[in-house]
Order: C-alpha cells, then structure tokens, then sequence
C-alpha cells in the first residue's frame, strides 16, 4: 500500500489532485501498517479512473481555397505532417473543376441596362481521408495544421468514431 502511495504521488500533477488529501498524508505516516489507514479511504480513492481514448476509424479533411497553388501547397504540408506523426493517409485529391460563382451587376444603377459586369468567384477543393486515429493523436495532429492554416483557405474536419456496441445488441449465436 506504501509503494502504491508513493507512486501515484510522483505522478502528473492533474492526477495528484484527483487522489484524496488522506491518500498523500498516508506517505508520511511514521507506520505503515493496515491500521493507520482511515476508514474514509475505499478503493476508488486508492487508484485513479483512467479515460480510455477514442477511436477514430477515419478522418476525413476538407479543404477549400481561392488559389489553387496555395491550396495544393497545404495538402502537401498536410500530408507531410501525418507522415511524421505515422499517422496513415489513404486518399489525397482534388475535384477537376473549381466551383465558380458569378454575379451580374448593372455599371449604372439609374439606366444602361445592357452595360453590365460580370464578377466571377472560383473556389478549388482538396480531400484528406487519414486512417485509424486515437483521440489524442488527433487532436494534435488537427491542432498543428489549423495553426498552419494560410489566408484564404478554410478546412472542414468530419471524424468517424468507433464506438463499443450497446449492450441491448447481442451478436448471433452459431448453431
């Protein structure tokens, strides 16, 4: 019980202050013996609750960009980055046509109708789809290269999590 105590004190500070005040005051106990335990020590006192890490099956990158250079350009940073993290990178690509957007305005608002002018607004797309993800690993990945992320481009982060099955589903029984 000492051994544990003094291993769970050299611990993160995050964990330290999840353990009871009593727990810690157990280490300068000059006995080490059961008796010296108080009785408002149980076992979910003794060891911490440790969070499990979600799983990601797949992690899908949407970006989209008003220069297509620029954009292609960040993908490779994209990529660059899961490669170093092992994290595995399954498709990488772009749609063949940008989306264009156009809006006819009139060079004069009070008459002239058939002088216009036509503005025109391209937006180009790249996809990431990345592989078997923890949690943390995630989450540090998404953090790195949204802090990267460069003027006019935006990024769309769509996760797929995989989850235990409810306890109401049962798997079939071979007969």
């Amino acid at each position: 019980m000492m051994n544990v105590v003094k291993r769970l004190s050299r611990l993160a500070p995050a964990i330290r202050t999840t353990l009871s005040p009593n727990l810690i005051a157990l280490r300068f106990a000059s006995t080490p013996s059961i008796t010296s335990i108080p009785s408002q020590i149980s076992k979910e006192n003794v060891l911490p609750t440790m969070e499990l890490d979600k799983l990601y099956k797949r992690v899908e990158l949407e970006m989209r960009g008003i220069d297509a250079a620029v954009l292609l350009s960040y993908s490779w940073f994209c990529v660059a980055a899961a490669s170093h993290l092992g994290i595995e990178v399954t498709k990488n690509w772009a749609l063949r046509k940008a989306e264009k957007e156009r809006h006819t305005l009139l060079r004069c608002v009070h008459i002239y109708k058939k002088h216009k002018v036509q503005y025109e607004i391209r937006t180009y797309f790249r996809f990431i789809h990345l592989q078997r993800l923890t949690g943390s690993t995630c989450d540090t990945y998404l953090e790195y290269i949204q802090r990267n992320l460069p003027e006019g481009c935006a990024l769309k982060v769509t996760k797929i999590e995989c989850q235990k099955l409810p306890d109401h589903i049962t798997p079939p029984t071979v007969e």
